[in-house]
């Protein structure tokens, strides 16, 4: 309407500095680019004549707009020449990269040549354009995800900006009309995200929609069945960030899905699979109907490989070499069926920020996607005979997927599930999205709204007759029927908070504590043990269960019934069916599969051969032989020592977590006739390693700074004497790295009088004691004699640093116990002497 009004205007008033006929509209991405071409009078599907936004005598006069449609990235200053880069540093200087750039100038001759001079621009998703304030010193920093978020955010609206600063320097700029529907600033703009922009001069929010149904209706969990204030599946990053973060060390170990992700993600599924059941019978009647989509939004690629795998399989590499393809744990959208590929994948892991910038995708995700590319390339071929897929990028092919999913006849029709790194692109359109789950942090509801809005373009326009009473009189109209989204992990909210408040009393001053990323070498990482175990040597087994061996299942931690409601409209119970229909034998069998595999290994055997023992394939690494007892016992276990609370049930055992859970508690009482057990640690399956990486916190205490040897930003003082004993540790030759043990989640379990708790010692270092690798030194600082501090010591030297040792996974680790803190050079030193041929 904006380049309408412009331009027969512009022929009205041919004289008029008011008016224009020469429009650039930038947009955020290819896929609107793309999609934009709606705008060009001369395109066979305009709006000008599809919307019949002017008569059709004026059709004829837009035909001399002159428009340009181009994404952001085009701002970019290109290689004028494309060469590699030893031919560059021959032809030039090696040490100056903009030599070969074009200039300013070359840019918007290529960008906006044809359009002459004094053009309006009309900004697409404007609120990816604007003017970084300066970062004050006070400001909140960030970390980790986060952090290069912000960092993205910022980069690309500078190129944005600076590229419209560019253009209107050579040719001139008349007006910028910006366009979004969350005119809000972002992260790494300097402002507070979510702040409006000042130049808003209309606006009709998300919630304005969602109230005239113009949209489809997002219904977020509002009450579920555990004791926690707010339901686990609203904000469920809360409870499974520290699960999914790791280290790169935990990559390479295989991950254990925390029970609140697998229960939301089995609780949306079988919502998901009633809509999908109702499609699947109606589409013989309705056969240009399109399958709901399920979309998953993750905060980077690991996590979002980690999801797609559960959901839609992988293939797993055996010890031999060999490849086994493990299907998915959501049947409907694993991409695996009967040990094969499907030649049509129901899930889609997208990367959509790589794609919409028009750059070859990287190639760690194309090492990801590489199976998902040929199935597509060989459905083109089937599809389309004499279509060449050899001129067609992976970049090119993704982007045709992902745009058309949920469209009749195209190559997206099939999928059913999307899992995306970081968020779904502006204009991504499908209508057919039903269920969306995010695991990610969502620092704003400006990050919220732009989730939820991916899934709520409706699916119908059509319109049915309503009836409503207004004052004893029955009113007539018309009106769209509410369509819903189902919406785990994103912490929508309807209604903004406001209202006044007391007189607030002056805030403490404190200090942000956080990772330096800059000194990763002091990167320092440590096991999460939640127990002990003895590593059991023979084969004839026995057990003597008694009351510590119980595994209480309750509706505590655990959500078995969320309630969806909308803003207004009718709320949905939902809970996680699919699991309890599952046999308790069948729980059995993968219960006794985990402790074989995790308890009962054996070496010298082909790793790669499975033997099949009902319908469950156990690894040949394992004492197979076994299965038969263990499962006595497992079964003996589930029956008198599981207990089900209120709403919980034995199938609950299908979760990773909890399944580990009870394999501890089952292997703890077992024994056998013949040798000594060795001692090893019981990680924290969810989480088994911690590390000193994506620290982010405020403290009011007082604080050091430190140096390079410390990977944190500051350090805590909880007593007078822990400056000195910092700055000790930094003057040491043979500390390469320390850390205070604040906020990092390092304890040690230990039992007094019967019960279990937690003990935190004081410091970490690594240690150089002679040897190849660094000592991991745990030191504590002995103050006043208490009667569970022996307890606590001996705990640490006779279980947790053998146990750790012995599992072999975390490096040297040993304890020193410094009686004087002013003496703590002399004492370390002494303590590595001493023990220097027992490390």
């Amino acid at each position: 309407m904006v380049i309408a009004w412009q331009v027969l205007n512009k022929i009205a008033h041919p004289k008029s500095p008011r008016f224009t006929d020469k429009f650039l509209v930038v947009t955020p991405g290819i896929t609107i680019r793309d999609r934009l071409r709606v705008l060009l009078p001369n395109d066979a599907e305009n709006y000008y004549q599809k919307l019949e936004l002017v008569p059709s005598t004026y059709l004829q006069d837009l035909g001399r707009a002159k428009i340009v449609i181009t994404n952001y990235h085009a701002f970019m200053l290109r290689d004028n020449i494309d060469a590699a880069k030893l031919t560059k540093s021959i032809l030039g200087q090696s040490n100056n990269p903009d030599l070969f750039k074009e200039t300013p100038g070359q840019m918007v001759k290529r960008v906006g040549g044809e359009l002459g001079k004094n053009i309006i621009v009309i900004n697409d998703e404007a609120h990816h354009c604007y003017h970084r304030k300066p970062i004050e010193e006070n400001s909140e920093k960030l970390t980790g995800d986060a952090r290069k978020e912000a960092e993205r955010n910022a980069q690309e609206a500078r190129t944005w900006i600076t590229g419209l600063e560019q253009i209107n320097n050579k040719i001139g700029i008349k007006a910028v009309y910006d366009l979004s529907a969350t005119p809000f600033f972002l992260a790494g703009s300097g402002y507070a995200e979510g702040t409006l922009f000042p130049w808003v001069v209309s606006d009709f929010s998300l919630t304005d929609a969602i109230e005239s149904g113009i949209v489809k209706v997002p219904r977020v969990p509002v009450d579920d069945n555990t004791i926690n204030e707010n339901p686990i599946n609203r904000n469920l990053w809360q409870h499974i960030g520290n699960a999914f973060k790791g280290t790169r060390k935990s990559q390479e170990t295989e991950f254990v899905y925390p029970q609140e992700f697998e229960n939301a993600l089995s609780a949306l599924y079988d919502n998901y699979q009633k809509a999908y059941n109702l499609w699947d019978k109606r589409r013989s009647d309705y056969p240009d109907s399109m399958p709901p989509v399920f979309i998953v939004v993750c905060n980077n690629t690991l996590t979002s490989k980690r999801v797609f795998d559960y959901i839609a399989g992988y293939e797993k590499d055996l010890p031999n070499g060999d490849k086994s393809l493990i299907k998915g744990r959501l049947p409907i959208f694993s991409n695996v069926h009967n040990g094969q590929w499907l030649a049509q994948p129901n899930t889609l892991l997208i990367d959509s920020q790589q794609l919409e910038s028009g750059e070859a995708l990287s190639k760690e995700f194309k090492q990801l996607v590489s199976t998902e590319i040929e199935e597509f390339k060989a459905e083109i071929k089937q599809r389309y005979p004499g279509r060449s897929v050899d001129n067609l990028t992976d970049e090119d092919l993704l982007r045709e997927v992902m745009n058309t999913v949920g469209k009749k006849g195209k190559l997206g029709e099939h999928l059913k599930c999307v899992v995306s790194v970081s968020m779904l692109t502006e204009g991504w359109d499908a209508n057919s999205v039903t269920h969306i789950l995010g695991i990610r942090a969502f620092s704003s509801q400006l990050l919220c709204e732009q989730v939820v809005g991916r899934g709520l373009r409706r699916m119908s326009y059509e319109t049915e007759p309503h009836s409503v009473d207004v004052e004893g009189k029955t009113v007539e109209f018309e009106a769209f029927p509410a369509e819903y989204a189902e919406v785990y992990g994103v912490p929508f909210e309807f209604i903004p908070t406001a209202g006044g408040s007391p007189e607030p009393k002056p805030p403490k001053e404190t200090t942000l504590v956080y990772t330096v990323d800059e000194r990763a070498d002091s990167l320092i990482t440590f096991p999460h043990v939640i127990g002990y175990r003895r590593e059991l040597i023979g084969e004839c087994l026995s057990y003597q269960f008694d009351e510590g061996v119980q595994y209480i299942l309750t509706s505590k931690d655990i959500s078995t019934l969320t309630e969806n409601a909308p803003i207004a409209g009718e709320s949905s119970l939902q809970s996680p069916d699919e699991i309890k229909k599952k046999r308790l034998s069948e729980i059995a069998f993968l219960l006794t599969q985990l402790i074989l595999e995790k308890y009962f290994e054996q070496e010298g055997c082909d790793k790669g051969v499975h033997h099949v023992i009902g319908r469950h394939a156990v690894q040949n690494k394992v004492k197979f032989w076994l299965f038969p007892q263990v499962l006595q016992i497992t079964k003996y276990w589930m029956k008198e020592y599981l207990i089900c609370r209120d709403n919980t049930f034995p199938q609950l055992l299908w979760y990773e977590e909890l399944k580990h859970n009870a394999a501890n508690r089952i292997v703890q009482r077992l024994q056998t006739q013949a040798g000594q057990p060795i001692l090893k640690p019981i990680l924290q399956p969810r989480h088994a390693e911690g590390s000193t990486e994506e620290i982010n916190y405020r403290t009011s205490k007082p604080v050091y700074v430190t140096n390079h040897k410390c990977h944190l930003s500051h350090m805590v003082l909880d007593s007078v004497w822990e400056r000195q004993f910092a700055q000790a540790l930094q003057s040491m030759d043979e500390v390469a790295a320390y850390v205070k043990n604040h906020q990092l989640d390092f304890k040690i379990p230990y039992t007094f009088e019967g019960k279990q708790h937690h003990y935190l010692l004081d410091f970490i270092a690594k240690v150089d004691d002679g040897h190849e690798d660094l000592l991991n030194l745990i030191i504590e600082v002995s103050g006043e004699k208490r009667p569970d501090k022996e307890t606590k010591m001996e705990t640490v030297k006779n279980l947790w640093v053998p146990a750790v040792n012995n599992s072999g996974q975390f490096g040297r680790w040993a304890v020193c116990e410094v009686m004087d803190p002013y003496q703590a050079m002399a004492t370390i030193r002494e303590f590595l002497n001493n023990d220097k041929d027992s490390i």
